[in-house]
Formats: C-alpha cells, structure tokens, sequence
C-alpha cells in the first residue's frame, strides 16, 4: 500500500518532470494556508496517483489533457500543458494536429482560442531559446 507521503513525492517528482522546476517553485512560493490543501491534492492524486500510472505514456497524457483543456476552455491551464506537452516530447506539429482535429470535436470557437494560446507559448518558448543562444559562454 502506498502512503499518502509516498504519493506526495512520487507527485512531486512527476510534477516537476513535466511542468518544469521553475513552474512547480512557484506554486510552491505562493502557496498558503487557504490554498495548501488544494495543492497537496494535485500534487497526491493527480500527480502522483494519475500522471504516474504505467497505462499510458506522459505523452499520450499531455495529449488527452490538452484535448480535456480545449473542450472545456481553460486557457490558463491549456498555456501550462502545452509547455508540458513540449516537454513530455510532443512537437509542435503534434500540438496543432491536436487542435485541428478538437475544431471538429470540441468546436471551432474552442479551438480558435487554443491555436491563439498555444502560439503564445511557442513564441515564448522562441523567445526563450533565441535568449539562450545569445548569454555569453564562460
């Protein structure tokens, strides 16, 4: 049997993995008492619990999280996946096949708005990588 701090660091684990350390910091910093045990859910049971489990690859996860994402119009959550579906691997070909493919399932209006997101976050992630290539070597 797997005990609740057991899940909690294998959650943890899996977290940052796939949102990135930087992310998982700070929403670690701006947790409080009030948001605390909201936290330590996701943290147990999505993570821990869901995003660990051996069925699917975190890939294939990304993929059907995104899907969820578009179909209910969480922007703010979808921004975060696609990072994360870039980082379990997914390209950004992928990423659009997805979106395409939920205009038809989810609604175009739905997936008007996810194209708009997610090349927010690809642009971001350029801007990123052309800041990367230009910092001074030692």
């Amino acid at each position: 049997m797997t005990s609740d701090e057991q899940r909690r660091e294998a959650g943890l684990r899996v977290r940052r993995a796939v949102l990135g350390d930087e992310h998982v910091e700070r929403a670690i910093a701006g947790t409080t008492e009030f948001t605390a045990p909201f936290q330590d859910l996701i943290t147990r049971y999505a993570w821990g619990d869901v995003w660990s489990r051996p069925g699917l690859t975190r890939a294939e996860r990304s993929m059907i999280t995104l899907a969820a994402l578009v179909a209910l119009r969480q922007s703010d959550e979808l921004a975060m996946h696609v990072r994360a579906a870039l980082r379990n691997g997914l390209t950004r070909d992928q990423i659009s096949e997805i979106l395409l493919h939920l205009s038809i399932y989810a609604g175009v209006p739905s997936a008007n708005h996810a194209y708009k997101v997610a090349q927010a976050v690809l642009a971001e992630e350029d801007a990123g990588r052309a800041g990367d290539e230009q910092a001074p070597s030692d």
